[in-house]
């Protein structure tokens, strides 16, 4: 039995080797190229660890097909018929953002092909659209924010101005906050939806927010739009006055260096952080840093434990797209994150959420962990799917 791990070089190659009956075929459909291309690049690289670290348990062997979404759904449904047709792929893992993974969604649940999503996080995907083919190992968007909301209650924080890019997620990560808050006795002073990546100057938006007569203001933002957001939250002089909270992809380890001190003293949660004190995440970000010359983000995690969730289906004996679908419903370890499982009523990840505080270190910013906030799985929300039997 082979137990080599066979991973391809560069995009949509294959390692030209005779299949075997242990043969596991796996389809990378991330961003290669435009907005998301660096948390594709981290989810691949975290994936490509985790082959590595936990492949020769598997008693079978990977062969990697990468395909570029482009982050654009139309391409990535083409790429995923591809993937499925013509090299005929045991599963699919990956994606990034939640309209592609709305776009794949009926192909991959009538194909029958197991996906494990690495990334996009609407709620829908694990509720109301559930598949027993979907499993998700990253984050739910709700299941982020939620925990804030009792949390910030219980720092005596009594009344809060929210701010969040109006589209799906957005909405879903501060509902989600909010429900939380006002249910912990809080109340939300003032919410405003900005729109999503065409708002360059935030600052009639904090205007509203200083004069809302908030403790504290609570948002969500990613990627570039965050960084902006930071240095003008700081720059308009909120920070000492108003302190800011929010979705850690605020402050993502991927980016926060370009935000500089103005992310100093900002208060944020997300389910992992480099700096998690245990074991797994010690050997882990020591690894990837070795691997990639950088500090991991929360995207690299994502595709290291996609990998590891793919080895542990694998070690049940499954192989094929039914059986592999069927063990990933049931996958639990621990990892950096923690104990990490799947829960199969939603076949989304259950998992600790992490509060920290961006801090100046040694080699740059860093993450203090203030708070772990216990694992919860996320309400079933509509999701429909036949129980595990084995």
């Amino acid at each position: 039995m082979k137990r080599a791990i066979l991973a391809a070089l560069g995009l949509a190659t294959t390692l030209a080797l005779p299949a075997t009956a242990e043969d596991i075929k796996v389809g990378l459909l991330l961003p290669y190229s435009g907005v998301y291309a660096a948390l594709g690049n981290d989810i691949d690289a975290g994936f490509e660890l985790g082959l590595k670290h936990f492949g020769s348990d598997a008693g079978a062997t990977f062969e990697i097909v990468r395909e570029d979404t482009e982050v654009k759904p139309p391409v990535a449904l083409g790429k995923a018929k591809k993937l499925i047709l013509q090299d005929k792929v045991d599963v699919v893992a990956g994606i990034v953002s939640s309209g592609v993974l709305g776009a794949v969604r009926n192909m991959i649940d009538g194909a029958g092909v197991p996906l494990i999503v690495a990334n996009a996080g609407n709620d829908e995907a694990t509720g109301a659209d559930c598949s027993p083919y979907i499993t998700r190992v990253s984050f739910s968007n709700g299941q982020v924010n939620r925990p804030m909301g009792n949390w910030m209650a219980e720092q005596g924080i009594k009344k809060v101005f929210t701010l969040a890019p109006d589209y799906a997620a957005g909405r879903q990560m501060i509902d989600a906050f909010s429900a939380s808050f006002t249910a912990a006795g809080g109340e939300i002073v003032g919410q405003e939806f900005t729109p999503f990546q065409k708002t360059q100057d935030f600052g009639p938006y904090l205007a509203q927010a200083k004069a809302s007569g908030a403790d504290a203001v609570y948002v969500f933002y990613a990627g570039g739009e965050a960084i902006a957001f930071v240095k003008q939250y700081d720059s308009f002089g909120l920070k000492a006055e108003l302190p800011l909270y929010g979705s850690g992809f605020l402050t993502s380890p991927l980016y926060v260096n370009a935000e500089g001190p103005a992310a100093e003293g900002v208060i944020t949660a997300l389910h992992y952080v480099p700096t998690i004190d245990n074991a797994e995440n010690k050997a882990f970000a020591e690894a990837f840093t070795a691997e990639t010359g950088r500090v991991p983000s929360e995207f690299a995690v994502q595709g290291y434990d996609a990998a590891r969730a793919l080895i542990e289906a694998a070690k049940t004996g499954a192989t094929d797209r039914e059986a592999l679908a069927l063990a990933l419903r049931q996958v639990s370890f621990d990892g950096p994150r923690g104990k990490t499982s799947i829960d199969p009523a939603t076949n989304n990840v259950v998992q600790p959420i992490y509060v920290y505080e961006t801090v100046a270190g040694e080699n740059g910013l860093t993450q203090k962990v203030l708070a772990q906030l216990p694992a919860e799985a996320d309400p079933v929300n509509g999701c429909q799917m036949a129980p595990v039997s084995n």
